[in-house]
């Protein structure tokens, strides 16, 4: 009903501009053509000649009070004409009585005086001869009805305000009517005049077309206003119409979306139409050129409007400082260009030749040129993405604007991509803000769930399905923390503005697909990636919160298929098609979970080296306490505790980590026994050592991860067994027979890690020393440790040469 509404109202309006044209025939056609021309009026349309005669009455009624305000204007002077003409009359009867008085006065006179009285009369009748004549030339010069209402003083008076009229009736006097009686000179003096009334008329209009450049100058950006306030209208239905769907449901009916669009075009047409000459008074731009196009000097009129124009035309094109900091400023920016254009385009179209399509295409090509070199750098310093959005809907509407009258746009659409570009890097900086005010704010603890509408909430949220959890009764929790469904609502609200700049753009839906895809891909790569990495190198996370991270990790990699489903749904393009760009989220989380794994072993790592710190040895005890160490007992107990939170982890991750604490604990103890401020150890303390390491040995049997194969764990201390036992044992004979031998009893001790244990056991002072005691008790053991000492030596040598 809208749309017949619609095309009822343009039918009427193509009555009236009919009947408007019908009107105008008759007024500028002879009597003998008005018979075709009603008849027009009765062959249209069914009561089509009532309404007719309705704008004929209103047009009568138009031209009587014009008649009534002609008559108005000039009714003083033809006050004046009857009153001169009255004194006239007067005149004529005082002469009339002079005649009689005369006449009488001839039959008393004398023969001499009558002679006089005759010549008298002769010279009154020749004076009354030339006032004739005078009055019969004047009657050549001004047409009868003209002289009976004063029209030619009366233009002759107004031509400041009717300057094409005086200029043809200067003509007419110049060329018709002065030449019959240029004798005069009345006449000669006219003809003198003529030329300055000429030059001041075009002084006149040219100050008028003056006042025109300027307020023009004022009012562009009200046009440019108008204009893009209508194609912007246009602009929201169209997206409507053309916006992406998410699901089958919510398709549009073909003929609906038709409808829709043949009303956004006759709308926009009916925008276009009442543009610039609604807001923009033309005349005085009319009226210079035909004047000048009378006189004869049309060139200069053209050279000088276009030299206005192409200086207004820069003076546009200059932005505010400040232009980036409001929509607003770019806004004011594009109106007074478009206004200044749409100007141009109704010049070019309403004149023949003011300007002409190579004037406007130069005057395009250079404000293009302008305006895209302003653009690219006002919008890189935008850092809100909503102002560089707007930003984007104002170039769009700004184009349409332009492309509409006819201007090429295609670089503001080629633009547009750079500008998109500048749009995601300030999301990403925006999502960047926002992962980290997530990660900040996690508890890094599974989410617990109390009922099924808590767990339909947080499925709702994050694509969560897990057979064993779903059968668990409640109160229950869900692996990952909170931040997982948060992240993944982010990343989505991502999707959604970054598609909100892709709108609009003329982009097919294949091109819309893979802009999201590759912004997505540098949220997930770029941003999330290194929030993550950030993340795990902050001190306060600790194991257990390394922990989470990777089970979080975990399920947001297996997400990234929903983000595909999520994004194909948007756009409506499979994942199959071909070229379409897949998200890298996998290779993100693996990254994040690597690094994360690293940061384990080595926060690992560091808390066994503070437990290290705090061994207190006496390494000259004569005799062990017979139990391990305290600080050895604290950090296997930690070790057992961090190891069942591992238990969330994947099974080779969580080796690996046992693992590696294990292999760093060993070597972390040999270096304690090596090291160089170390100089002297007793047996005694070699015995309290040992009772640590079996318990280091007894906590690698106990399978703190379950996974390992045999005595796997248990190998990350062979070597600091060997080399105690073959100390607890004293079997250097067997050590120095099977040296070298795969089958050796002490294959993993190295003979510089025997000699360099073997040296701290030897007191320089010969006092409170085992071999002091072998000296005493068995002198030929004595001469066997140094000829140990002097075989382990030539072995150190032996292997170094041999290096």
């Amino acid at each position: 009903l809208e749309l017949l509404a619609n095309m009822a109202e343009s039918e009427s309006l193509e009555t009236v501009t009919e009947h408007e044209r019908i009107l105008q025939e008759i007024e500028s056609t002879d009597t003998a053509c008005v018979g075709p021309t009603l008849r027009s009026v009765y062959d249209d349309q069914p009561n089509a000649h009532k309404r007719f005669m309705e704008k004929l009455d209103a047009r009568i009624r138009n031209h009587d009070r014009e008649i009534e305000k002609m008559c108005n204007f000039h009714h003083q002077g033809f006050v004046d004409a009857i009153t001169e003409l009255l004194k006239v009359r007067a005149d004529a009867e005082k002469l009339m009585v002079q005649r009689t008085v005369v006449g009488f006065t001839l039959f008393d006179l004398p023969l001499c005086k009558v002679t006089a009285q005759t010549e008298e009369v002769i010279r009154c009748r020749i004076q009354q001869r030339n006032m004739a004549t005078t009055v019969e030339k004047l009657q050549l010069c001004i047409p009868g009805e003209m002289m009976r209402t004063g029209k030619l003083m009366t233009d002759m008076i107004l031509f400041l305000f009717r300057y094409y009229s005086a200029l043809k009736t200067m003509e007419q006097l110049e060329n018709i009517y002065i030449p019959r009686v240029s004798q005069y000179r009345f006449c000669q003096i006219m003809a003198e005049t003529l030329p300055k009334l000429r030059e001041e008329i075009k002084e006149i209009s040219m100050s008028d077309l003056k006042d025109f450049l300027e307020s023009i100058r004022k009012h562009s950006d009200k046009i440019g206003e108008t204009a893009m306030r209508q194609v912007g209208f246009c602009f929201v239905l169209n997206v409507a119409v053309s916006k992406p769907k998410a699901t089958d449901e919510e398709e549009m009916d073909e003929e609906v979306a038709s409808s829709r669009n043949v009303l956004l075009t006759f709308v926009g047409f009916l925008f276009k139409v009442l543009t610039a000459q609604d807001l923009v008074d033309f005349s005085p731009v009319y009226r210079c050129l035909h004047i000048y196009t009378v006189l004869g000097d049309r060139e200069t009129f053209e050279n000088y409007y276009r030299k206005q124009r192409k200086k207004q035309a820069r003076l546009v094109l200059q932005p505010q400082s400040n232009m980036h900091e409001t929509v607003e400023g770019y806004r004011k920016y594009f109106n007074q260009i478009v206004g200044f254009f749409v100007v141009e385009d109704h010049i070019l179209h309403a004149t023949q030749g003011l300007v002409t399509r190579a004037f406007t295409d130069e005057l395009w090509n250079m404000a293009l040129s302008k305006i895209i070199a302003v653009l690219r750098t006002h919008s890189s310093y935008c850092s809100d993405p909503d102002l560089v959005l707007e930003l984007k809907n104002l170039i769009v509407i700004f184009a349409d604007t332009l492309q509409g009258y006819g201007f090429p746009v295609n670089r503001l659409f080629d633009l547009l991509f750079e500008v998109r570009d500048q749009y995601n890097e300030t999301l990403l900086k925006k999502w960047a803000l926002v992962f980290r005010d997530i990660f900040e704010q996690d508890n890094y603890s599974p989410i617990p769930v109390e009922n099924e509408e808590e767990y339909k909430s947080v499925v709702s949220r994050f694509p969560f399905h897990d057979a064993e959890i779903e059968k668990q009764q409640f109160p229950k929790k869900l692996p990952m923390s909170q931040s997982v469904p948060q992240i993944y609502a982010q990343v989505k609200e991502f999707i959604y503005a970054s598609l909100k700049f892709s709108e609009s753009l003329h982009r097919s839906s294949t091109e819309i697909d893979d802009m999201l895809r590759k912004s997505t891909n540098l949220l997930l790569t770029r941003t999330l990636s290194s929030c993550l990495q950030n993340l795990i190198k902050k001190p306060h996370i600790g194991l257990t919160e390394l922990v989470q991270i990777i089970i979080n990790t975990t399920h947001l990699e297996h997400a990234c298929k929903y983000l595909e489903d999520f994004i194909t749904n948007i756009t409506n393009v499979s994942p199959e098609t071909v070229h379409t760009t897949r998200l890298y989220g996998l290779s993100t989380f693996k990254d994040a979970r690597h690094a994360a794994e690293g940061e384990i072993y080595t926060k690992l790592n560091q808390k066994i080296d503070e437990f290290i710190q705090l061994a207190d040895y006496e390494w000259g005890m004569s005799e062990s306490d017979g139990r391990a160490s305290g600080y050895l007992m604290d950090l296997i107990n930690f070790l057992r505790s961090t190891f069942q939170v591992f238990t969330h982890l994947p099974g080779k991750v969580a080796q690996t980590a046992c693992m590696s604490a294990c292999k760093h604990l060993a070597t972390s103890l040999m270096q304690m026994l090596l090291d160089t401020e170390l100089k002297q150890i007793s047996m005694g303390a070699i015995q309290q050592f040992n009772l640590d390491v079996m318990q280091c040995e007894l906590f690698a049997s106990s399978e703190p991860v379950p996974g390992f194969q045999g005595d796997t764990l248990q190998l990350a201390f062979i070597d600091l067994r060997q080399l105690l036992d073959l100390f607890m044992v004293w079997d250097w004979s067997t050590y120095l027979a099977d040296y070298g031998q795969p089958t050796s009893k002490y294959l993993r001790v190295n003979p510089s890690t025997a000699l360099a244990l073997l040296e701290k056991m030897k007191d320089t002072s010969k006092k409170n020393n085992i071999f002091s005691q072998f000296r005493k008790n068995d002198r030929d053991k004595q001469k066997l440790i140094e000829t140990v000492v002097k075989q382990l030596r030539s072995l150190v040598n032996g292997m170094s040469q041999h290096s």
